[in-house]
């Protein structure tokens, strides 16, 4: 077992969810094992990963490949650039047929067969058979028990009652302090499969998935940037991967326009809700870290460095844990994500048959395809989103590098 060094600071990577979006991680994973290590003359080191919806997919790789830094961004490039959109969503009139009859109000009809869960409008079997047979499972376990990893943790949110659901897996097994918020709970578990692909079941598209006898579905809805978790899981620093373009007022005014002047489908809304509810909270749970920072940032300056100490005095019986400054790194898509799955869909011949005929109408006339850019698990669509993360990583290195700088972290207090 490798030894946490307490004069290193714990680095937690936070995945964001988005369905085929997830490509983009892949890429800046990509530039940390490849690139960045030339630089820094080490290999970054990555303690503690925590994801939710397609982040709790890629967060799982991660784990299960801890031992293998070196190889383990081009094993899960090879993964998404091996996916078909026909093998994994496959629509038949069966599927529409079930869709109406849903819309209409219908019973949920049985979980068809190979799937785990039902409801969805949408078949998912494709997806968990990737899901069971991409990711070396055994290996997580494995690797937390060796060192190579602190903590792994896959974020959901509990169907019948709407709250979030963390589930830890951790070197030791014991939960630490949790967030005494009644709409977050914490349970230890030997993360698997179905916790993957619960936090991954998109509402409506995908089915909800059973975990302990009761239905989950994508931890997005509450915690689709899971930096709560990485920050009781101990981390010092998060490197935080989004999957929101964030627009310049260029971009606003120009898109803005184009929207006055056609009127949204119903599908073009959904996509914006799906943003709304799975990747708009990212600025707003960095904004809350940064508040506290400052907050104990100037606590330090006007009461000096016992400060934090007293504070956490009285904080942690309140609340279960102290504070502590936390560094934080924010990588985005420079580009929007829908607007390339528009022009993907529209250059290239994705699928064919209904599935092919359903992509080419999300993508419309429309310099956007929201909705679309989450379903468009394409190994080629995923080879431009894996380019575009490496690129926007490349452009951060001089932060990168400083973040993974190997030196005790003064300003980290217990």
């Amino acid at each position: 077992m490798v030894p946490h060094d307490s004069a290193r600071p714990r680095t937690a990577l936070v995945l964001s969810g988005g369905g085929a979006r997830g490509a983009y991680e892949v890429g800046v994973l990509r530039y940390l094992r490849e690139e960045l290590p030339r630089r820094l003359g080490h290999m970054p080191r990555i303690d503690i990963v925590c994801g939710t919806s397609v982040g709790a997919i890629n967060a799982a790789f991660i784990a299960a490949t801890a031992d293998d830094p070196t190889q383990q961004a081009r094993r899960l490039e090879r993964n998404w650039r091996a996916l078909r959109i026909d093998q994994l969503i496959d629509l038949s009139m069966a599927d529409l047929f079930r869709t109406v009859r849903l819309l209409m109000g219908g019973t949920p009809p049985a979980p068809r067969p190979g799937e785990l869960g039902a409801g969805g409008l949408l078949s998912t079997g494709g997806l968990q058979r990737f899901v069971l047979r991409r990711v070396p499972w055994k290996g997580i376990s494995a690797n937390i028990a060796a060192g190579h990893l602190e903590s792994l943790s896959v974020s959901t949110t509990h169907v019948a009652s709407g709250n979030t659901v963390v589930y830890v897996e951790r070197r030791g097994g014991e939960l630490p302090p949790w967030s005494r918020d009644p709409f977050v709970r914490a349970r230890a578990a030997r993360i698997g499969p179905q916790h993957v692909l619960a936090s991954a079941a998109i509402p409506v598209l995908f089915s909800a998935v059973p975990l302990d006898g009761e239905f989950h579905c994508d931890g997005g809805l509450r915690q689709n940037t899971p930096i709560s978790p990485a920050l009781r899981l101990g981390a010092d620093r998060v490197l935080v991967i989004s999957l929101r373009h964030l627009p310049t007022p260029h971009e606003v005014a120009v898109t803005g326009a184009e929207r006055e002047q056609s009127f949204p489908s119903p599908w073009f809304l959904f996509g914006k809700a799906l943003n709304a509810l799975l990747l708009d909270h990212t600025d707003h749970d960095l904004d809350r870290l940064h508040r506290m920072n400052g907050m104990l940032e100037g606590g330090i300056r006007a009461f000096g460095d016992r400060f934090v100490e007293e504070l956490n005095r009285v904080l942690v019986p309140l609340r279960g844990q102290g504070m502590r400054l936390v560094r934080d790194l924010h990588i985005c898509p420079s580009q929007d994500i829908g607007a390339l799955a528009a022009v993907y869909a529209r250059r290239e011949r994705v699928a064919s048959g209904l599935t092919g005929r359903a992509i080419r109408y999300l993508a419309g006339e429309a310099s956007e395809a929201d909705l679309l850019s989450y379903l468009l698990f394409d190994g080629d669509y995923a080879a431009d989103l894996i380019e575009l993360g490496h690129a926007d990583a490349r452009a951060r290195e001089e932060e990168l590098a400083a973040f993974f700088a190997e030196r005790p972290v003064l300003e980290a207090v217990s």
